[in-house]
């Protein structure tokens, strides 16, 4: 018999509520009562009485006498009462009002995390309408609001937080920020071993991504995701892991971590590309040097185009400080933001949704530029009349005329840098067609007389980076997985990867790799039945044969029928449209499952060119290094849409904000309940 049921324990997961009481604490019938018929019930007794509580140890400690002496003043809720009032009502206000106030002796939790577990003592039958709590589930609550927020488990240790819990219920017990930590590294094991799982489940290449950075305390970090496509040609990533890079943080370590991670999850023999920011110079500088590792390392292309935009962005830089000083007063204050709203009707310069994106990343940079190009009048009108902003907001011809060129200049980064962050699968084909239409929009700029030096200076150096990105990404995964892209094929991709050895390259580890492995019967030899048939089979029919498969092997070469035909639209949904045509390709679409699944970009484009990227940054950059790994791990995997687990339990929040919300519902009938008779 299980040892939970025999002691009169219960899991979470197994409680069924009668009552509850605010912060979704569930009420847990006595397992005295369970069981037991109503003829039973009525003559189980008490052998001795149980002897009255005296009104100094119960009930007084929790009312604070008046200054005057005639009255006294509940410590929970404030509520008044004569100093005359009897006994039995006081201890009624705390039993209908605040229910588990004198916790000794009716609950007792479990003293550490070890599961959602509730133990009683057994309570005389006199007590049984008491609430009685399950104090574990509000703590396995704040477990994922902890996860969710990312934040550490220090955030519950600040007093008026404890204070708050304990207003609404005194007997309300959170664990200790250890407690805390302890359950956070379990969770994460537990699921972490899903995901070990699940990949092993995964029948084609991989590849990863890498992105970095530096918490408060000065520690260097590095997440590591999977990506790769299933059989039913639906996307799919999973975080691995968050290593912390040890001192000095160089591409040796770097490398290092990242194959102990693979390694942990049995993975390093089939990725076959890595995506990383370049955030890490010292990244590429190792990985280029040494040529480690069997995959293809490539740069993050949103993190080039970053750059490239800030140098378009850098002669600008101090009139958009002044642009945003002017935003952010319009975001503060209602009144100056109705009044630039019927200013911009007056002049007929859009309608601008408020309130305006101020951060300090792209999207950000260009709507302030957007402002002066497109509302200009409008500004000025709004910074006349409002003394508070001052002259000096208003800005010069000449600071107009500078905008100006570089709002048009970088019209087309900015319709680049959207497309891809709306893009369901931005691909490596595609940000190639971007990136190349990118160099050629830098080399129109540096050839016009129509733009300022200072403009074609910096297209210069643009145009530099733009070239050490090309450079880079010059190779034959590259090129694969650029033509296995039915919208690009070998057709909208830049100059540099058109060429013959890559094709031929490309045929060859075609042939080599899903040809033969694949298809075995096709690819040579006999079939099965052919061997059957040996001895019947005359050496005529034999060499006839021979030709046939000669013959059906070029008529069946699928990727050069594949790259014959005219590529697909660029609206074109890549994943479906190898869905449907896999079928025509048997081959090719299973090197096109492996070659689709890598990355251009490290890390989603909304996070780095939008306002997004500034919470997910602040989150990264405050988070403790002893809750880093765990607590961000654990937040990707549940936005994933995986089921948190504790060893081998799965939490089932749904259920329990179920149990939650009906026992509050039959809380607060009862109280109306009370209120009725009173009256």
């Amino acid at each position: 018999m299980d040892w939970a049921a025999n002691s009169g324990f219960k899991t979470f997961k197994d409680v069924e509520p009668k009552s509850m009481m605010d912060m979704a604490m569930i009420p847990i019938v006595d397992p005295v009562d369970i069981g037991l018929g109503s003829s039973e019930q009525g003559n189980s007794t008490p052998s001795t009485k149980p002897r009255k509580k005296t009104m100094t140890s119960v009930y007084l400690k929790f009312f604070e006498t008046a200054s005057d002496g005639k009255s006294r003043r509940c410590k929970f809720c404030g509520q008044s009462y004569s100093i005359a009032t009897a006994t039995g009502n006081l201890g009624r206000h705390l039993s209908n009002r605040h229910p588990g106030y004198d916790k000794s002796g009716d609950v007792v939790t479990s003293p550490a995390p070890q599961s959602a577990i509730v133990a009683r003592k057994h309570q005389p039958q006199s007590q049984s309408k008491a609430s009685q709590l399950d104090y574990n589930h509000i703590n396995w609550l704040l477990v994922k609001w902890l996860v969710l927020a990312s934040l550490p488990p220090a955030t519950l240790e600040e007093k008026w937080v404890a204070n708050s819990y304990k207003f609404l219920n005194p007997s309300v017990q959170l664990w200790s920020s250890e407690e805390y930590r302890s359950t956070f590294y379990e969770v994460f094991q537990s699921m972490q071993e899903v995901v070990r799982l699940s990949l092993e489940q995964v029948s084609s290449k991989v590849s990863i991504t890498l992105e970095f950075w530096t918490s408060y305390e000065e520690i260097s970090y590095m997440s590591v995701t999977c990506h790769w496509i299933d059989e039913s040609w639906s996307f799919q990533k999973m975080m691995l892991d968050i290593c912390h890079i040890p001192y000095p943080c160089g591409g040796a370590e770097i490398y290092h971590s990242l194959v102990k991670v693979l390694r942990s999850y049995n993975i390093e023999n089939r990725v076959l590309s890595c995506t990383y920011d370049n955030s890490q110079s010292a990244m590429h500088a190792y990985l280029d040097g040494q040529k480690v590792g069997p995959f293809c390392y490539i740069p993050c292309s949103a993190h080039i185009l970053n750059l490239i935009i800030n140098d378009g962005l850098r002669t600008t830089k101090p009139v958009i400080v002044k642009i945003r000083e002017f935003a952010m007063g319009l975001n503060a204050s209602a009144e100056m933001a109705e009044d630039f709203a019927e200013f911009t009707a007056a002049y007929q310069e859009l309608c601008w949704k408020m309130p305006l994106d101020t951060s300090t990343r792209w999207s950000g940079n260009y709507q302030m530029l957007d402002i002066v190009c497109k509302a200009s009048k409008s500004m000025d009108a709004v910074i006349r009349k409002y003394e508070t902003l001052g002259s000096r907001m208003l800005l010069s011809s000449a600071e107009k005329n500078a905008v100006s060129h570089v709002h048009r200049y970088l019209e087309p980064f900015y319709k680049t840098t959207n497309n891809m962050c709306t893009d369901k699968l931005p691909t490596v084909g595609l940000v190639l067609f971007f990136m190349d239409h990118i160099s050629e929009t830098i080399a129109a700029c540096r050839d016009s007389h129509l733009y300022p030096e200072s403009l074609k200076n910096a297209a210069k150096e643009m145009a530099e980076k733009v070239r050490g990105y090309n450079s880079q990404v010059c190779n034959i995964i590259i090129y694969m997985t650029a033509i296995l892209d039915p919208r690009i094929k070998g057709e909208l991709f830049p100059e540099s990867l058109n060429s013959d050895n890559f094709l031929d390259e490309a045929r060859t580890h075609f042939i080599r790799n899903y040809s033969t492995t694949h298809f075995p019967s096709i690819a040579g030899g006999y079939s099965a039945q052919e061997m059957d048939e040996g001895c019947n089979v005359s050496f005529a029919e034999e060499i006839a044969r021979k030709k046939r498969r000669a013959n059906m092997s070029s008529a069946t070469d699928e990727l050069t029928q594949y790259l014959s035909e005219p590529p697909a639209p660029l609206a074109t949904d890549v994943l479906e449209w190898w869905k449907v045509n896999s079928m025509r390709y048997p081959r090719l679409s299973l090197m096109a499952r492996d070659f689709l699944a890598v990355q251009a970009v490290a890390v989603a484009p909304e996070e780095l060119f939008c306002a997004k990227g500034d919470e997910i940054y602040k989150q990264r950059f405050c988070m403790p290094h002893g809750s880093t790994q765990t607590l961000l791990c654990i937040r990707s995997w549940l936005q994933s849409g995986m089921k948190m687990k504790y060893k081998s339990t799965e939490i089932d929040f749904e259920r329990l904000m179920e149990l939650a919300t009906s026992a509050a519902a039959a809380d607060n009938s009862a109280h109306g309940s009370e209120k009725k008779q009173k009256h």
